[in-house]
């Protein structure tokens, strides 16, 4: 194959990208053939003063580069990737920031340069230049990236769930529950941090998602706004039955006389479902701040009795009142407390 090279006619070069995200844009790709495939974990390493990142899939083709967005990975609930439009925003912020490209595959070897736009000589665009394959047997695709600072490579990771140390606490069939060990909480869709969160209790990684959310992953993968991804975070919430996390939502609500609860117990839901979880699995009473005062004795009474006393604000004394946990048990407040101990 002689040597092509064709423009990549990127419209709109994203300004405010470092290299840290066009390093995203390539470990997302190579994650989502990984999964797509099957095959191999991708391998991230530094060799010889370069970054490389390989996976093991079908190979890159020359072809992807003029895609905008594909069918395949549109198609699948658990990939983020845009190949190309995605490859090509990586490409151009590589070289806009110094770092020297080359991706190689059976089908081909692609590196870029500056050159002239056909029919506007005076015009520099980012092409392709494409190239016979190094190895023709090669399995998958390696980007190979010179240039690239450590603290961009580690940066870039840190944007995915799996690279991080957090650890999993619960999983429901529209995401997952994360512990928040250090920082702001994250946002997370199939994987990939698309915002933050100074006032989560938790983190979250969103894996069914809504139109809200498709219609907010922009281009830049960034700026995902709160009303975009909050409906999605609550049903994680309503469906999970974890203990732990049931446990840890209901000592914040106790916080809300410091007006110190994080911003998910602002959904009386999400208030009610945690304290019916833990009501059917420990001994525990629930009591206004105002039952506290009034009834110290009981409260005392209650706790000399093994169980804990948990402070919950009026509204959700109310919803709670008469009702059942999650295993059809009554809900033990003062009142419940009271009958069952006389």
């Amino acid at each position: 194959m002689a040597k092509k090279s064709f423009d990549l006619n990127i419209e709109k070069i994203l300004e405010n990208w470092e290299v840290r995200h066009g390093i995203r844009e390539v470990i997302a790709n190579a994650l989502d053939e990984q999964i797509l495939t099957g095959t191999a974990p991708v391998v991230i390493e530094k060799r010889d003063g370069s970054w490389i990142i390989r996976d093991e899939g079908r190979g890159i083709r020359y072809t992807h580069l003029t895609q905008n967005e594909n069918q395949e990975k549109l198609d699948s609930p658990l990939v983020i990737g845009r190949f190309g439009i995605g490859l090509k925003d990586a490409l151009a912020t590589f070289e806009r920031h110094g770092v020297k490209a080359q991706i190689k595959s059976k089908f081909g070897t692609i590196s870029t340069h500056k050159s002239a736009k056909h029919g506007f000589g005076d015009i520099l665009t980012l092409h392709a230049i494409i190239e016979d394959p190094l190895d023709p047997t090669f399995v998958g695709t390696e980007f190979q990236l010179e240039g690239v600072e450590d603290k961009e490579m580690e940066a870039a990771k840190a944007l995915f769930l799996k690279f991080s140390d957090e650890e999993l606490l619960a999983t429901t069939r529209f995401g997952q529950i994360i512990s928040r060990k250090s920082g702001p909480g994250a946002i997370y869709i199939n994987g990939v941090k698309v915002a933050e969160e100074a006032n989560f209790l938790f983190s979250y990684n969103i894996t069914q998602l809504s139109a809200a959310i498709k219609k907010a992953i922009n281009r830049e993968r960034s700026h995902v706004g709160r009303t975009a991804y909050s409906d999605s975070v609550k049903k994680i919430l309503l469906a999970s039955t974890n203990g732990d996390v049931a446990r840890t939502l209901a000592e914040d609500i106790s916080r809300f006389q410091l007006g110190e609860m994080h911003d998910e117990l602002a959904w009386i839901d999400v208030q009610e479902h945690a304290v019916r979880i833990l009501n059917a699995q420990e001994k525990v009473v629930m009591v206004t701040a105002y039952e506290a005062m009034r009834f110290p004795d009981l409260i005392d009474q209650a706790r000399q009795s093994g169980n804990t006393i948990l402070t919950i604000p009026e509204n959700l004394r109310a919803k709670i009142a008469d009702s059942v946990d999650i295993e059809g048990n009554r809900m033990v407040d003062i009142t419940q407390f009271t009958e069952t101990y006389n």
